[in-house]
């Protein structure tokens, strides 16, 4: 564990859920149920989550 680097998993968080915010307020604006819109910027946070963690791993192993 010589050299962890503790910036990634809390990017990787801030990201997500300010993605799950964002969309959830979009969602409200546009003119959603609220529990459709809390779905739907679930649904964003894991897809952003997946994104970010597939482009620091390929980073990495290059």
């Amino acid at each position: 564990m010589k050299k962890y680097n503790y910036i990634r998993p809390i990017l990787l968080i801030v990201t997500a859920l300010l993605v799950k915010s964002l969309v959830t307020n979009v969602c409200m604006l546009l003119g959603m149920e609220a529990e459709a819109a809390a779905n739907m910027g679930f649904m964003g946070m894991v897809l952003a989550a997946l994104i970010m963690y597939i482009r620091m791993t390929k980073q990495r192993r290059k």
